[in-house]
């Protein structure tokens, strides 16, 4: 299938890849039958692989509803975003859909997806974050012109998503790659050990990814390796995170820091992207 440039991200999602491709495309496998990736967010390295069979995979219930909709019903939902202009009054109605849980529970798919988009587009620097009763949170962004209906985008991306044999699932990573069949390569994303005490972002989700998370997916990422399946692993580049996978490859990338309410702080920082292949 060729790889169309129209297929990229939908949102913006934290720690997306779309600007570190240059540095992640040399250091993929030369052939990728079959993908696998347990943490999708934004998606940007399956949208640049492209790949036939691909299983995809987020703990965020509603963004997997979210490609869903684009693949089932993308004329619906362009429609359902025209409805929706740059108001910071429509806006912050728009965010409080979910406080009413009956309410929100007899909204449609299209209507659920339209309103993360929607969001996502016009909240403050594209951050999707929840509170932990699992409510969208980032304030309205004040934005001249967001590009709220990416119609080109939306359809490529849906047009994909029909073509290819694509698994859409929803339940913890450790199950995805119980599931993972030898020859498949396998991309994880996760939230990153934080490089400070202060630089923890983990509220895509309710609950959080602490350091016992991050020992119990170095220990899947053990298992992919005794199966010999590939896998390809990005996170910050701690000493705690270097001394988890000592036993791999590990290669050091410069990756831009967009999320932080101060912009002087927003700087290229280390992260590492660690392989079980040469």
């Amino acid at each position: 299938m060729r790889k169309s440039p129209l297929i990229m991200p939908v949102v913006k999602w934290v720690g997306g890849k779309r600007q570190l491709l240059d540095d992640l495309t040399p250091l993929f496998p030369k052939r990728i039958t079959s993908y696998c990736e347990p943490f999708l967010g934004g998606g940007a390295v399956l949208f640049k692989l492209q790949p036939n069979i691909a299983y995809v995979n987020d703990i965020n219930s509603e963004l997997i509803q979210m490609y869903e909709v684009i693949r089932d019903n993308v004329d619906e939902l362009i429609m359902a975003l025209g409805s929706h202009p740059n108001e910071e009054e429509h806006f912050y109605s728009v965010r409080d859909w979910d406080r009413n849980k009956e309410q929100y529970a007899r909204l449609t798919k299209v209507q659920k997806a339209a309103r993360i988009i929607y969001l996502n587009k016009t909240c403050y620097n594209g951050l999707f974050r929840v509170n932990n009763a699992g409510e969208f949170n980032t304030p309205f962004g004040h934005y001249k012109n967001p590009n709220i209906v990416n119609g080109p985008t939306l359809k490529a991306v849906s047009a994909y998503f029909q073509k290819a044999q694509l698994t859409f699932t929803s339940v913890d990573y450790s199950k995805t790659l119980a599931n993972v069949e030898k020859g498949t390569f396998v991309y994880l994303d996760p939230p990153y050990d934080p490089v400070s005490d202060t630089a923890n972002f983990t509220g895509y989700a309710r609950g959080g990814f602490d350091r016992s998370e991050q020992i119990r997916l170095q220990q899947c990422c053990d298992e992919l390796n005794r199966r010999g399946i590939k896998f390809m692993l990005s996170n910050s580049a701690t000493d705690f995170i270097k001394k988890q996978y000592a036993a791999y490859n590990i290669t050091i990338v410069k990756a831009k820091r967009a999320v932080n309410s101060n912009a002087a702080k927003r700087g290229q920082i280390d992260e590492v992207v660690i392989r079980n292949y040469e």
